[in-house]
C-alpha cells in the first residue's frame, strides 16, 4: 500500500507542472496588472507615471521573460517560498496558514453531515420502496438537489430577517463550536445530502435484488441485521466514489458560501486575490485546489481495497 501511494503521489508531478504552467501563463499574459491596480486604487494621479510602474515592477520581478519568472517561482517553491502578497506584502504562507484551517474544518463537517444524513436516509427509502417514507424523502431530495447553494444562502439570509427583525445577523466565523457555522454547512451539505441519498436508494434496491438477500429475507434475518451485515458494505464503495467528487466540487461551492456568510476560508481569499490581481496568492491558491484535488481521489483509491477485497485482489 505504501508502494501505491508512492507511485500516486510522483504521478502528480507533471499533473501540477501544467496547471501551473497554465495559470502562471494566463496571469503573465492577462490584463491584470496588480502594480497599476495598487496605483489606480490610490488617490491622486501616480497611477499614470510610468516610471514609478516600471520601478516597482523590477522591484517585485515582473519585468523579467515569462520563462525566467516561472523557473525563479518552481525554484522558490521547492524551498518552501510561496513569495509575499503584491498587494499586502505578507508572505503567502502565512496568509494561507490564517484560511486553510476554517475552509478545511467547514468542509470536512460537511462531508460528515453528509454521509451521516444522506446514506441512513437512502437505506431507509430502499428498504420502503415505493411507499409514503420513499416518496416523500426522494421528493425532497429531488427538489434539493434542483437548487443551488447560491439560491439557497440568499434564501436563508432573507428568511433570517424576516423572522429576527432588528437583530444582527448570524453570520461569521468563531470555530466549529459557534452555532453561526450551521448555516454555511445547511448550505453547502443539502445538495450533497440530496445526491448520497439517491446513490444509496439505487445502489440498495439493486443489492436487495439479489439472490442472498432474498435468502435472508425468507430466513426471517431482522431487516437492521440485513442491512449492516450484507448490504452496507457493497453499497459503500460507489458512496465512497460520489464522496471524493463531492469533496472535489465542495471547493467551487465553498467561494460562494464563505464570501455569503463572512467566513475568513480560502474561498473568499480567492474572490479577493482575483479582485486585486494578487498572483502569488492565486498561484497558491490554484496549488492547493489541485492538490486536493489529488488527495481525494487517492483517498478513494486507498478505500477501495478496505471495503472491497476484490480490488485488492486484482
Amino acid at each position: 500500500m505504501a508502494f501505491f501511494i508512492l507511485k500516486r503521489v510522483l504521478t502528480w508531478i507533471p499533473s501540477i507542472l501544467v496547471v501551473m504552467f497554465g495559470i502562471y501563463a494566463l496571469a503573465f499574459y492577462g490584463a491584470g496588472d496588480p502594480i497599476k491596480l495598487m496605483f489606480l486604487s490610490a488617490p491622486g494621479d501616480v497611477a499614470y507615471d510610468p516610471a514609478r510602474i516600471d520601478a516597482i515592477r523590477e522591484v517585485a520581478g515582473l519585468n523579467r521573460p515569462f520563462l525566467a519568472q516561472f523557473g525563479s517561482y518552481l525554484w522558490n517553491l521547492l524551498h518552501g517560498d510561496l513569495g509575499n502578497s503584491l498587494v499586502s506584502g505578507r508572505a503567502v504562507s502565512s496568509i494561507i496558514a490564517v484560511a486553510a484551517p476554517v475552509s478545511l474544518q467547514l468542509g470536512l463537517v460537511t462531508i460528515v453531515v453528509t454521509a451521516l444524513v444522506g446514506v441512513p436516509l437512502g437505506m431507509a427509502c430502499a428498504f420502503h420502496q415505493g411507499r409514503a417514507l420513499d416518496n416523500v424523502v426522494t421528493s425532497v431530495a429531488l427538489l434539493l438537489w434542483a437548487v443551488p447553494a447560491y439560491v439557497i444562502g440568499p434564501l436563508m439570509l432573507v428568511s433570517l430577517i424576516i423572522l429576527r427583525p432588528g437583530e444582527t445577523l448570524p453570520i461569521g466565523w468563531g470555530g466549529l463550536t459557534d452555532p453561526r457555522v450551521i448555516l454555511p454547512v445547511l448550505v453547502l451539505a443539502l445538495q450533497p445530502i440530496a445526491l448520497i441519498q439517491r446513490q444509496t436508494r439505487a445502489a440498495v434496491i439493486d443489492i436487495l435484488s439479489e439472490n442472498f438477500i432474498r435468502t435472508a429475507i425468507a430466513k426471517g434475518v431482522p431487516r437492521f441485521r440485513i442491512a449492516v451485515d450484507h448490504v452496507m458494505r457493497p453499497v459503500l464503495t460507489p458512496i465512497v466514489t460520489q464522496l471524493g467528487i463531492i469533496l472535489i466540487t465542495f471547493i467551487n461551492g465553498a467561494i460562494f458560501v464563505e464570501v455569503v456568510f463572512g467566513l475568513p476560508g480560502l474561498g473568499r481569499l480567492t474572490i479577493s486575490a482575483m479582485t486585486d490581481s494578487d498572483y502569488p496568492v492565486i498561484m497558491a491558491l490554484v496549488l492547493i485546489g489541485t492538490v486536493a484535488v489529488l488527495s481525494a481521489n487517492l483517498l478513494v483509491e486507498v478505500l477501495y481495497p478496505l471495503l472491497d477485497p476484490r480490488v485488492q485482489a486484482r
